[in-house]
C-alpha cells in the first residue's frame, strides 16, 4: 500500500501569530515555524499502519516556501520513507483553489491507494482541502474521523455528529481527514534523525506539475484588504446596588443575547 500525508509548515501554535499588513499574508518571520500538529497526527496515522503490515511506503507531501526543508524533513525522521516538496514563488499566497490543484497534482504523480490529512491547518483554518482533493483525484473522501482502520481493499472509521457517533467507509483510492481525537505523533528519535538525511526528497515546482498559477481563465480568490485586528474594548460592568439582576437582564435582552 502507499500512503501519501500532507502536512505543512505554519507558525508555531503557541508564538506570536501576525499578517504582513502590506501583502497581507501570514509573517513567517514573527514565531519560530514547524509542522502542524494536526499533519503530524496525520503522519501517526500511516505509520501505525507500516508497522502494523511492514509493507506500506509512507510519503510526506507539502506545498511550502524552499526554506521549509528542515521542517518537512521531520516528517522523514518520524518515519515516512520519502518527501516530495512543492516549491515555487508563484505559490506565494495561493488561496484555497490552486492549492489543492497542486498539491492534487503532486499527488497524481504517486499513485496513492490513500491519502491522509488533518482536518484543517492551524494557520489557515480552512478546512476544505480534503473534499477540494478528493474532487480533483476523483476519489471517495470520508472526512473528520476519530479513528481509522484499514483492510479488505477500504478504510473505514469513526466521525462524530452531533446526535452521535457515525461509522464511515470508502473503497480505496480514497481521501480521508482525521481529528485530534487521534493519538500524537511519535517523537523522532536519533536513529531516525540520522536515516532522514538519506531518504529522499524530492523537491518539484510549478512548472514540473505543469500548472500555471497565473492563469486568468481559472477562478482565484483575491485579498482585497488586510487590516490589523482592532483592539479589545473594555466590557460593561454592572455593580450590584440591589437593582444588579434586572441591569443583567436589560444588558443581556439589549444585545439579544437572551
Amino acid at each position: 500500500m502507499k500512503i501519501a500525508v500532507l502536512v505543512k509548515e505554519v507558525p508555531d501554535t503557541y508564538g506570536d501569530r501576525k499578517l504582513n499588513l502590506e501583502t497581507g499574508l501570514a509573517d513567517r518571520g514573527a514565531s519560530e515555524a514547524v509542522l502542524d500538529e494536526i499533519g503530524e497526527r496525520a503522519l501517526e496515522v500511516a505509520l501505525t499502519q507500516k508497522d502494523s503490515d511492514g509493507d506500506t511506503e509512507v510519503t510526506v507531501i507539502s506545498m511550502a516556501p524552499d526554506t521549509a526543508t528542515a521542517t518537512i524533513r521531520k516528517g522523514l525522521a518520524m518515519g515516512a520513507d520519502n518527501a516530495v516538496h512543492v516549491a515555487d514563488e508563484g505559490l506565494a499566497g495561493a488561496d484555497l483553489g490552486l492549492t489543492a490543484e497542486v498539491l492534487a497534482a503532486a499527488l497524481r504523480r504517486g499513485e496513492f491507494d490513500l491519502v491522509v490529512t488533518g482536518n484543517f491547518s492551524t494557520d489557515g483554518n480552512g478546512g476544505m482541502m480534503p473534499a477540494m482533493l478528493a474532487e480533483h483525484l476523483d476519489y471517495p473522501h470520508v472526512t473528520g474521523l476519530t479513528t481509522v482502520e484499514l483492510g479488505d481493499g477500504k478504510v473505514s472509521g469513526t466521525r462524530a455528529v452531533e446526535s452521535g457517533k457515525q461509522q464511515v467507509s470508502a473503497e480505496l483510492p480514497a481521501v480521508i481527514s482525521i481529528t485530534e481525537a487521534l493519538p500524537e505523533a511519535r517523537f523522532p528519535n536519533f536513529k531516525g534523525i540520522m536515516a532522514a538525511k538519506k531518504k529522499p526528497f524530492e523537491v518539484i515546482s510549478l512548472s514540473d506539475l505543469d500548472i500555471d498559477a497565473e492563469d486568468l481563465s481559472v477562478a482565484r480568490s483575491i485579498m482585497v484588504t488586510v487590516a490589523e485586528k482592532p483592539p479589545r474594548e473594555a466590557g460593561e460592568k454592572v455593580v450590584d446596588e440591589g437593582n444588579g439582576g434586572a441591569e443583567l437582564a436589560e444588558y443581556l435582552t439589549k444585545n439579544r443575547l437572551a
